[in-house]
């Protein structure tokens, strides 16, 4: 287990750390290498069978200007000036997908009471500013296996409270990047959660979605902070086609907004962090939303002293590759204003997404 250490006392807020350009201008400079982009497929239903193993590779560069001040980096290529309103942009047509890539690593227990309080204002935020959206909404969690090993071997003695011991894990409970819908271990959920139409994701219309949602992102403190590679396997074609473990949960024609919840860097060491780089991430997002990163909205609340990225963090290191995304502290004490300020960019990620055909 990796001892941290933090600092007592933080500085927080929301401060731009760029200066906002002139109209018709942006700080960002985005090179995208053209890749073959996978299908995915807007259907729903029982998931079946293995996904099939890919990976990506492919050089991807940007660049982003920033200052030194401010406790959050935000960082925004300004759009087209449009106001949601009260009906479906042009854009996205109403459609968005949210993910969220949440770390179960041993350090998380400490930040239990921020993430339990932050669920239902999440989702607040999404039924007030979406609510005429056709929207999805996925959690993942950083570890490729299902639950204790230490409980399911010694089930019911010396065991979490409320652990699970006799529930038999599926193949996609143990697949990484797979929605998350049995949170087991210490501080998780330790029961199904009750989600409809026998997906891994909610979908608008989800009865008791605050619930449901708390349920299925209550993953617990007892895995790996594998964010990268667990967002790299979310995105991915095979585990979203017919077939997959979340088939139909990301639309090529929908808006996606990524939150990474995480304490701890991504480390570049295995068996600690994640395979690939910012760089191989990127270029899997890129390649799931048909090369376009202006159709993705990126929230990292995780362990970044902002503004900057410590250059072991591969996580802030990856979202200041992104045109609209927002680098945001966990240290903090409320993170239901990170993600209310973090939508608002969709406003003008939604004007300028033009959907592929």
């Amino acid at each position: 287990m990796r001892p941290r250490t933090r600092p007592l006392a933080l500085t927080l807020g929301l401060t731009p750390a760029c200066t906002l350009p002139q109209a018709g201008s942006s700080p960002f400079t985005t090179t995208v290498m053209m890749l073959s982009s996978g299908t995915t497929d807007d259907s729903a239903g029982t998931t079946t069978g293995e996904p099939a193993a890919s990976s990506t590779t492919a050089e991807f560069s940007t660049s982003a200007t920033s200052s030194d001040s401010g406790a959050s980096t935000l960082l925004l290529d300004l759009g087209a000036d449009v106001d949601l309103g009260d009906g479906k942009p042009i854009g996205c047509k109403g459609k968005i997908d949210f993910l969220f890539v949440i770390s179960r690593y041993a350090g998380m227990e400490g930040f239990q009471k921020q993430l339990l309080d932050a669920f239902p204002k999440f989702i607040d935020t999404i039924e007030a500013k979406f609510a005429d959206f056709d929207y999805h909404i996925m959690v993942v969690d950083g570890d490729p296996d299902w639950g204790l090993s230490t409980c399911d071997l010694l089930c019911p003695a010396q065991c979490v409270p409320n652990y699970p011991c006799g529930y038999t894990p599926t193949f996609c409970d143990q697949w990484m990047g797979a929605g998350t819908v049995f949170p087991a271990g210490d501080d998780a959920a330790n029961k199904l959660c009750d989600i409809a139409g026998n997906r891994r994701y909610m979908v608008t219309g989800q009865p008791n979605l605050k619930e449901t949602f708390a349920c299925a992102a209550q993953v617990g403190s007892s895995g790996r902070d594998w964010l990268g590679e667990a967002l790299t396997a979310a995105v991915n074609s095979n585990i979203n086609d017919p077939g997959g473990c979340n088939p139909g949960f990301l639309r090529r024609d929908a808006l996606l907004m990524v939150t990474l919840i995480s304490n701890t860097y991504d480390s570049p060491v295995k068996p600690w962090g994640s395979t690939g780089t910012p760089e191989t991430w990127t270029a899997a997002v890129a390649k799931a939303k048909s090369n376009d990163l202006e159709s993705v909205v990126l929230l990292n609340i995780g362990d970044t002293k902002v503004p900057g990225c410590h250059e072991k963090d591969r996580l802030c290191q990856m979202v200041q590759m992104f045109p609209y995304a927002m680098n945001t502290e966990v240290w903090a004490d409320d993170y239901g204003p990170f993600f209310e300020e973090a939508t608002d960019l969709v406003e003008t990620a939604c004007a300028d997404f033009i959907p592929p055909q």
